[in-house]
């Protein structure tokens, strides 16, 4: 590879520094390198690699993309594929020691099992149905437990409901949710809310809609959503006897292996590079550093998603690139618009497909 190749194509991580961190994917680039966009020798190098693949998580390799489209599918997902979230509480009693706006805030935080993608988006007009959104109840009262040991000491043993977890929120299904949509349930029952004494107790009615992570946290579907480059690790000269063992140290486990040659001297060579978090811990040793160069593939994305539950993580990415690819077609729109002398003034901001709010944000308390 020459260095104006390697240049284009690798950013170089140094000891204080990172270096050749402009993108020359578009004219005008450094190195005067003037390489325009190109559809089809994008085809020829775009991939996706998938790594590994869980319910709730998904890591996966996104090639031959420049770093703004990587940047882009990671905003999506963490900020505009839609979810459902509880956002307005009706507190009827709350007696413990929970403030009511902290307690509904915590309350729409909590993970709805629902399939955004069959519900539809409160419009404009705030007007709620069974087509866009759902209604829970928390109606918990804490109680002494009669059978408690007399040298009990835990609240869980003296008392009946002294922690009030999600699992107790309840769906009330509204008209024929319940025959289209199954069980609906918060992703997980274990969610501590609030805790409560004998004489406590909360009753509150909430109503689920569907949003966006942009509009509020609560809506957003990951729990994180974050890419890295994939690292490389390049050896300029052999390690060979008590330096490939140190060499090997450095870099932790996995990345450096040491094997026999030939001769019988154990040799270092680069096994995982993409198991290298880039610590740099290599150049604190100058013995080893001046032959080790450490870079990054500038087009190779390790990306990892996960899923807060209402959805596979899989679905999530797939339901990001659908977003991605609505944007691309309303530009193009626009742009068609515009050639063909229309008037293209009013533009909608509202094309993520936010609706209008129902009734008060579930963090206000109402």
């Amino acid at each position: 590879m020459s260095e104006v190749e390697r240049q284009r194509t690798r950013v170089t991580v140094g000891e204080d520094r990172v270096l050749d961190t402009s993108s020359t994917d578009y004219p005008q680039g450094p190195l005067d390198v003037a390489r325009g966009f190109n559809m089809n020798d994008f085809k020829e190098k775009f991939k996706v690699e998938v790594i590994n693949l869980t319910d709730n998580e998904a890591e996966f390799d996104l090639i031959g993309v420049d770093a703004a489209v990587a940047n882009t599918l990671r905003r999506i997902l963490i900020a505009e594929v839609p979810t459902i979230a509880i956002e307005s509480c009706f507190i009827y009693n709350n007696t413990s020691i929970m403030h009511d706006e902290i307690l509904a805030h915590r309350l729409g935080l909590v993970p709805i099992k629902a399939d955004p993608r069959v519900f539809d988006f409160v419009g404009d007009d705030g007007v709620l149905s069974e087509d866009n959104h759902l209604k829970f109840k928390l109606n918990v009262k804490c109680t002494k437990n009669p059978d408690a040991k007399p040298d009990a000491t835990d609240p869980k043993e003296l008392y009946i409901n002294s922690n009030v977890m999600s699992g107790d929120l309840e769906w009330i299904p509204q008209g024929n949710q319940r025959a289209e949509h199954g069980d609906i349930a918060p992703v997980h029952p274990d969610i501590l809310l609030t805790k409560l004494r004998p004489g406590q107790e909360v009753d509150i009615e909430m109503n689920c809609v569907k949003g966006i992570g942009k509009e509020h946290a609560k809506w957003s579907p990951v729990g994180t959503a974050s890419y890295r480059l994939l690292p490389e690790i390049v050896l300029l000269r052999p390690y060979v006897g008590e330096q490939a063992t140190q060499l090997q140290a450095v870099f932790g486990q996995g990345v450096i292996e040491v094997e026999k040659g030939a001769d019988g001297i154990d040799v270092a060579k680069v096994a995982n590079a993409r198991a290298y978090n880039m610590n740099r811990e290599v150049h604190r040793h100058p013995e080893l550093a001046d032959g080790v160069r450490l870079q990054r593939v500038r087009d190779h994305f390790i990306f990892s998603v996960e899923s807060t539950g209402a959805l596979p993580a899989v679905e999530l990415v797939k339901y990001s690139m659908a977003v991605l690819q609505e944007k691309v077609k309303h530009v193009q729109d626009k742009l068609v618009q515009h050639q063909e002398g229309g008037d293209d003034d009013d533009d909608d901001d509202d094309d993520d497909g936010e609706g209008g709010g129902g009734a008060a944000d579930a963090d206000d308390g109402e």
